[in-house]
């Protein structure tokens, strides 16, 4: 089976660079790991802290966590990877500690011991639910403790199928597993795995921790004007075909936050909605005329949400939902789309009542009308519900502090 699991590893990278041939991401994909044992900086002496990270999302939900642990331990090298060209590409944008951040290697035999060899991690965190079985065990081999952070695992997993016995195993690595709910401990206890607690989710202490650090957006301020402001933030095209017939038909401010800011995606748009204004272009004494607001500039987003009142996030009609905490911590009640079962917390903002799941224009206009009509209720509820939520982060650095190691 090890050898079955190297062969697919193999066949990842070329499939990478055929696709490369024709797709930007996996060009960046690609280009980011040519002469990669070039990134294989000196770390001057210091006991190496190494955080994995497959995107920019895993990177902001264990954020929290690299930096109140560089805090508390400035002496240590604080070592970041990730899979995704997103990760790589928009990290400087967040406020972190990390010495160094590069590309994961390919989990090869060869690269993967060449990178241990070299960094030789004295701690390794994991987050969320990437698993690369070649780098971990060399990890494990070199003497490093290893953790899952914020692990979700659901019954699909590969783990817990008839034919998983080999992916059940390569488990073993891990010292700890720091999950969100109670059904990934279950099901990792099914399977043997008694080294779990649950500590739940970090994000909700990194968008209580971005709250803090919210700057006034003037063009947004005039643009809302006092009026109800729709967020739509990190929408996909299959999003704003859904809304852009409720905008047309009804009062109030929108405005929309594509997940993609290249310039075809801001024709999409623009081509749905014309009378829209571009916030690269928006002017403060004019902006205000406008009932629509195209955010296409990065790093806004987190301050619009402060300006909002309701939001939509895009995200739910491929099954990869965008983060729903950033608006809630400003007490943004939540519509998205139906395929979110990957995503807990959207099952329990729904079990709340601040979370709506919709499927057309005419249920997203319900859930809409439903959160105005008993705003101020679905708003609080929310609000506290982020806040019981956070504390993540300091109950893994406490429970840190007095595990045992299990080698």
């Amino acid at each position: 089976m090890q050898a079955l699991y190297n062969l697919g590893i193999i066949f990842i990278g070329l499939f990478m660079r055929l696709a490369s041939l024709f797709n930007p991401k996996a060009k960046l994909w690609v280009d980011g790991r040519k002469e990669l044992s070039k990134q294989f900086i000196d770390t001057k002496r210091k006991e190496v802290i190494w955080f994995h990270c497959a995107s920019l999302g895993e990177f902001d939900q264990g954020l929290p966590l690299l930096n109140k642990f560089k805090k508390e331990n400035s002496n240590y090298f604080i070592l970041v990877t990730f899979f995704s060209p997103s990760g790589m590409n928009f990290h400087h944008k967040r406020k972190h500690s990390a010495d160094h951040v590069m590309y994961l290697p390919l989990d090869t035999p060869k690269q993967t011991k060449a990178f241990i060899q070299h960094f030789q991690p004295k701690k390794v965190f994991f987050i969320k639910y990437e698993f690369w079985f070649n780098i971990l065990q060399e990890a494990k081999k070199s003497g490093a403790e290893i953790y899952n952070v914020s692990g979700i695992f659901r019954e699909d997993h590969r783990f817990f199928k008839w034919y998983g016995s080999f992916f059940k195993k390569r488990l073993n690595v891990f010292n700890w597993f720091f999950v969100q709910n109670k059904k990934s401990k279950e099901l990792l206890n099914s399977i043997g795995y008694s080294n779990v607690s649950i500590s739940g989710d970090a994000r909700f202490d990194r968008v209580i921790e971005n709250k803090k650090h919210v700057t006034k957006n003037e063009i947004i301020k005039s643009f809302k004007n006092d009026e109800t402001l729709l967020i739509a933030g990190s929408t996909w095209l299959e999003d704003e075909n859904l809304i852009s017939p409720w905008i047309k038909e009804q009062k109030g401010k929108v405005l929309i936050a594509p997940h993609n800011i290249d310039a075809s995606r801001i024709k999409q748009i623009q081509d749905i909605l014309p009378e829209s204004t571009l916030y690269s272009e928006a002017e403060l004494e004019t902006v205000s005329l406008s009932k629509v607001l195209i955010l296409d500039t990065m790093g806004q987003l987190a301050n619009a949400y402060s300006y909002g009142n309701i939001s939509y996030i895009g995200g739910g009609f491929s099954g990869n939902l965008h983060n729903i905490l950033e608006p809630a911590v400003f007490g943004l009640p939540v519509i998205f789309g139906p395929k979110h079962h990957r995503f807990p917390e959207a099952q329990q903002f729904i079990d709340h009542g601040f979370g709506f799941s919709v499927n057309s224009t005419s249920e997203f206009s319900k859930a809409y009308s439903e959160i105005k009509s008993n705003y101020d209720s679905i708003s609080a509820k929310e609000k506290s519900f982020v806040t019981e939520n956070a504390g993540a982060t300091d109950e893994i650095l406490a429970f840190l502090r007095l595990l045992p190691i299990k080698n």
